[in-house]
């Protein structure tokens, strides 16, 4: 099976807006200030941009409280004509989803249904704002499959009948551009995805590193 580039995909999508005249309007589902920082300056350029968290995977919630306070910053200070939706935190939903996944590693089958939680309220939150396209800053993470994430996204888009953008965010030094804006806006970058299992595995990796 070919494996598709979908930086391409997305610099295709991109050119028919603008030979069209057009700028759609696209939900874009947040997973913290950092990743979205790059997102944010290279799709400005082209759509009409709502920004959307929805991570009830982040805990404490402290940590989440945290997190979308350094989120609604960085629009403040970087794109202040995009819009922002919080959406509800709801942890216990994420602990719902995730019995029986407890033990399975970082990028393993709870992930998936992590992705799938999240991009499902993405593309139903698109819909009732009568949104063009939604997408996620999840594809920017060099430790996330970006096909993984797009195949979902497409199932997504057609069961609730909502354009998917396609995207692989960390192409075109995407990830480094990111770093670079998270220093410039002094973002605070966590070590971890958010998820008390992340936190748990990260912990572990330091230890065996200090050890």
């Amino acid at each position: 099976m070919q494996k598709v580039n979908y930086q391409i995909v997305l610099d295709k999508t991109l050119e028919e807006f603008a030979k069209a005249g057009k700028r759609p309007t696209l939900l874009l589902h947040s997973c913290c200030a950092p990743c979205s920082s790059y997102v944010l300056e290279y799709l400005t350029k082209h759509m009409d941009i709502t920004l959307f968290y929805y991570n009830p995977n982040i805990s404490p919630e402290s940590e989440y409280r945290h997190r979308v306070s350094e989120q609604k910053r960085l629009i403040g200070e970087m794109c202040p004509d995009v819009k922002f939706i919080e959406g509800k935190y709801e942890p216990e939903k994420f602990y719902e989803m995730s019995k029986g996944l407890e033990n399975e590693p970082e990028r393993g089958k709870r992930c998936l249904e992590c992705y799938r939680m999240r991009l499902n309220e993405s593309a139903l939150a698109a819909k009732e704002y009568g949104l063009d396209f939604f997408t996620t800053t999840l594809t920017i993470s060099p430790q996330k499959d970006s096909a993984v994430l797009n195949n979902i996204g497409k199932e997504i888009s057609e069961k609730n009948g909502v354009s998917y953008l396609f995207s692989d965010f960390k192409k075109k030094g995407g990830y480094k551009r990111s770093t670079e804006l998270s220093y410039q806006y002094g973002l605070y970058r966590q070590n971890f995805c958010g998820c008390i299992f992340s936190k748990l595995e990260a912990q572990k990796r330091q230890s065996e590193k200090n050890a």
